[in-house]
């Protein structure tokens, strides 16, 4: 079995100083497993034209915060389907674990003033 280590990347310079980007120099490019071990991983977020919020889409690799949003503009908004896109690092993301939902969210459950429920509203006021 061989190890292939297609570029998927090539190595772009302007030749006169015999390196590409990011140093490498001209003619080597980066492999899969390269990447994989160098770039980091970064969320998309992407907002819609119709929607106020900015919805997870997907993730993608790439060297710097730069590159990632060019990326995650090619792949995540080819038909003009966005306005705004967010990619923050996935190291950076601080999330809750799934396993801990009860304990996690319980403390909420018994505050009902929270809750809309909880208050009457009278028939004057409006919108509510």
């Amino acid at each position: 079995m061989t190890d292939r280590t297609e570029p998927l990347v090539p190595a772009v310079g302007d030749g006169r100083d015999g390196e590409g980007q990011e140093g490498m120099p001209m003619g080597r490019s980066m492999s899969e497993q390269d990447i994989r071990h160098e770039w980091p991983l970064f969320e998309v977020f992407v907002r819609a034209k119709r929607g106020l919020n900015h919805v997870h889409v997907g993730s993608l690799r790439a060297a710097d915060h730069r590159m990632a949003l060019l990326h995650a503009r090619d792949l995540y908004t080819r038909r003009n389907e966005g306005v705004s896109i967010w990619v923050v690092r996935s190291d950076d993301v601080a999330a809750s674990s799934p396993d801990e939902k009860e304990a996690f969210f319980a403390p909420s459950g018994d505050k009902a003033y929270r809750h809309p429920t909880y208050y009457s509203i009278p028939d004057s006021v409006p919108h509510i």
